[in-house]
């Protein structure tokens, strides 16, 4: 009689290297906590694992024979009707690591960020450290906390760097690298992740990790008005993620439809958006849900169909207002202003655009208040309020100067119009030359 075939989880099992005493140590505290409640529970080793998992893998983990991973500790605290943190109480240092990071995997970001912290304060240093910084950079990132994100991942990078923890540096590069592009410094951001994806290709990293940079940096220079390139490298993370989850899928759509939708193509970019809000929607995505529905808005109000647009407008501001997101609630108020303002309602796109820029201004979102004070100028223009319209522009050309060459060619375009509206003739060819001569 043949033997059956052993599980994936069981190979692994077999096949892991032997932990290191520090390891052991913890694992077998984790172990006994396991074994304890599962007794309590009345349940045996193999009714505790199924339907994913093995009794071997529960055994091995009861024995401290291996760590148990993120996914598999949530598991197995919900079989149990208790949390992940029971397994983790009064642990040592490491493992209120991982009760941190457990925390931001599930997506509370400041409880995550708190954690961290807490653990930062009392000292850990090296490769401890190194991973607190990098959990630090990833929830303030996530809190839209750019600045804060960027000091914590450079530290993370530098310390894990020097410990030769070549995977979690180059998460840390990864977080660097959409910090700054959080902070409006573009630039800076592409030249990291390009270093990272070449980085990533000698090494051999993880597949999962190379398709983030992808979709990463093709969100980046989609920023720059390179939206055929961002198609490419997206079209290059689609073949290599076939196996992506949902999360995944759906962000990597999402940046589809923003390319394609920059790039002119609004059908591809209407099939690629309604796919990925669905996606957002099966994970409980609110914010990821909300910026899509946004992008729907956009990608209809192209197409002249002001009906759709205001449909998906409405869905994204109910989704953003669940999720609390000021920061992206800008960016949908001045969208909001877009439609009022095609749909000839002035008096409506006029107090959008200022809701909107009030927004940006309170959050720190610099490209939602360029496009607000340029909405905002649009509509004073059809108000025929020159003098008001000359003053958001003066405003916006200043942020656009150092803004994408599209955006402050856009601007520019304002600008000249306004000045031709005006009589002013020659600033206005002046500044019709320079927005011509933008590539």
């Amino acid at each position: 009689m043949i033997a059956a075939m052993p599980s994936d989880t069981e190979r692994r099992t077999r096949n892991r290297p032997s932990l290191a005493a520090e390891d052991r140590d913890l694992a077998q505290q984790v172990g006994v906590r396991l074994k304890a409640a599962r007794t309590r529970a009345g349940l045996t080793q193999r009714e505790l694992a199924e339907p994913r998992y093995t009794k071997a893998y529960i055994s091995a983990l009861e024995n401290g024979l291996i760590k148990p991973s993120m996914a598999a500790l949530r598991f197995l605290a919900r079989r149990l009707e208790t949390v992940p943190e029971a397994f983790l109480a009064d642990a040592d240092t490491h493992w209120h690591r991982l009760d941190a990071e457990l925390r931001l995997a599930a997506g509370d970001w400041q409880t995550a960020a708190d954690r961290f912290e807490a653990i930062v304060e009392t000292n850990p240093v090296g490769v401890a450290r190194g991973m607190c910084q990098l959990g630090l950079a990833e929830a303030m990132y996530r809190l839209g906390h750019g600045l804060a994100a960027i000091a914590h991942a450079t530290e993370a990078r530098e310390l894990l760097t020097a410990a030769n923890r070549t995977a979690e540096a180059q998460r840390a590069a990864y977080w660097l690298a959409a910090a700054y592009h959080a902070t409006n410094d573009p630039a800076r951001a592409r030249m990291l992740f390009e270093e990272l994806l070449a980085a990533t290709e000698r090494t051999g990293a993880d597949p999962d990790l190379r398709v983030r940079i992808l979709i990463a940096l093709a969100t980046t220079i989609t920023s720059t008005d390179e939206a055929s390139v961002a198609i490419g490298l997206l079209e290059e993370a689609r073949r290599i993620g076939a196996d992506l989850d949902d999360r995944r899928r759906a962000t990597l759509l999402y940046s589809l439809a923003q390319s394609y939708r920059l790039a002119g193509d609004l059908e591809g970019a209407i099939r690629s958006g309604t796919e990925s809000v669905a996606l957002f929607r099966a994970v409980d995505a609110r914010a990821e849900t909300a910026s899509i529905e946004n992008e729907l808005a956009l990608t209809y109000l192209a197409l002249g169909n002001l009906r759709e647009a205001e449909r998906h407008a409405g869905a994204a501001r109910a989704a953003m207002t669940s999720a609390g997101d000021d920061f992206r609630m800008a960016h949908l108020a001045e969208t909001e202003a877009r439609i009022a303002l095609e749909a000839g309602d002035v008096e409506r796109a006029t107090a959008l655009a200022a809701s909107a820029l009030d927004l940006a201004l309170t959050t720190g979102n610099g490209r939602a208040e360029l496009s607000a004070r340029l909405t905002a100028a649009r509509a004073a223009r059809r108000r025929g309020d020159r003098d008001a319209a000359a003053a958001m522009l003066e405003q916006a050309l200043a942020i656009a100067e150092h803004a994408p060459p599209g955006r402050l060619r856009e601007v520019l375009t304002e600008c000249s119009e306004l000045a031709a509206e005006s009589g002013d003739h020659a600033r206005a060819y002046e500044l019709s030359r320079r927005a011509l001569s933008i590539r």
